[in-house]
Order: structure tokens, then C-alpha cells, then sequence
């Protein structure tokens, strides 16, 4: 009994060699060398789907007009040239790092800002519960050692992970003018 609903290609089994057959709209036609599982039914409805193409992307130039959104960002860049290990007063005990961070600003001018792991640390946790879904536009800080925490190597990748992630901040225009963010730059 065959439904209403018919297929132009339908694969049935021939019960005297058991190879698969196809029938086609009820005619039947040699046995297919294409093993039954590779086989794939082509409906009408395919042929106007194929044809239709997605909207194209269009790109817009915003930056000779002011806008809300790109007044809010102020800074062209960031960059870590160096750092200053501190010494605590007994020796090995209490050392830390400063991070010499330059901020060159979309007017020319340029800030330099010196901070530890810490404060970003601290930047990021802020920005976090300032905004919620912002997980995805911060990259995480580069990780914590316990025991390579003054090695070159160490510090060196630690200085381009603090330069991505203030990068990604200040270039950020909700993140960049957030006042967790202003504070961090100007105190």
C-alpha cells in the first residue's frame, strides 16, 4: 500500500539475491552498486533551497563619526615595556613585581601606569561583577607560579598575557568606561 506522500527514490531489498534495488516513483530499475547505508533521498523542495544565498555582510566605517559607543573609547593601545622587582625587607620574603604599563591614548598623548599582578587580578574580578557576560571579551590573566615567579621566561610571558588583557579592556567600549576601569588606570 503506498501513501499519499510518495518518494521519487526508494531503496528496497529484492528477496531472491537480497541486493538492494531502487524503485523509482514504483518502476523498478537495476540493482544499485551503492551499498544501502550511503544512500540519500533528494526531495523537490531541495532544488529551491540550494538556490537561495544569504544576505550578504556589510561592513561599516564609524570612525569619522562620533558616536556613543566610540566616544567611549579613549585609548589606541597598550603596551608592557618592563617591570621593577621590589625587595621586601627580609631578603626573598615579600618580593613582588611592578608591571611598567604605557596607555597611549586615541588624542596622542600617552599614560604610564605601574601596577602589580594583583591589581589586574583585582581589574578583572571587578569587571566581572560589574558586568556578568563580559567572561567572553576578558581573556583570563596569565596563571600564578609559585615557584617560577621571578624567572625571565615566567615574566616574560607573563608581561604579553597583562598587555593582551588591558588591550582587550580599554579597547572595549563598555569595559573601557566603566568607572572599575577608571579607577584602576587613574589611583
Amino acid at each position: 500500500m503506498e501513501s499519499s506522500h510518495s518518494r521519487p527514490s526508494v531503496q528496497n531489498h529484492d528477496s531472491s539475491n537480497g541486493q538492494p534495488r531502487e524503485e523509482i516513483s514504483g518502476a523498478e530499475s537495476p540493482p544499485s552498486l551503492v551499498p544501502p547505508y550511503w544512500s540519500h533521498r533528494r526531495y523537490e523542495s531541495y532544488s529551491s533551497v540550494k538556490n537561495t544565498k544569504p544576505p550578504p555582510i556589510t561592513l561599516e566605517d564609524h570612525t569619522e563619526e562620533p558616536s556613543e559607543q566610540s566616544g567611549a573609547v579613549w585609548a589606541e593601545g597598550v603596551t608592557i615595556d618592563d617591570y621593577v622587582l621590589v625587595s621586601g625587607t627580609v631578603p626573598n620574603v615579600g618580593n613582588f613585581v611592578v608591571w611598567n604599563c604605557k596607555i597611549e591614548t586615541l588624542d596622542g598623548g600617552s599614560i604610564v601606569i605601574r601596577k602589580r599582578y594583583s591589581e589586574f587580578d583585582d581589574l578583572r574580578r571587578k569587571l566581572l561583577m560589574t558586568f556578568p557576560n563580559s567572561g567572553g571579551a576578558m581573556p583570563p590573566l596569565p596563571p600564578k607560579s609559585l615557584f617560577y615567579k621571578f624567572r625571565p621566561s615566567f615574566l616574560e610571558k607573563r608581561r604579553t598575557g597583562l598587555a593582551y588583557f588591558l588591550n582587550c579592556v580599554l579597547l572595549n567600549p563598555d569595559l573601557s568606561s566603566a568607572p572599575v576601569t577608571k579607577e584602576f588606570i587613574f589611583s
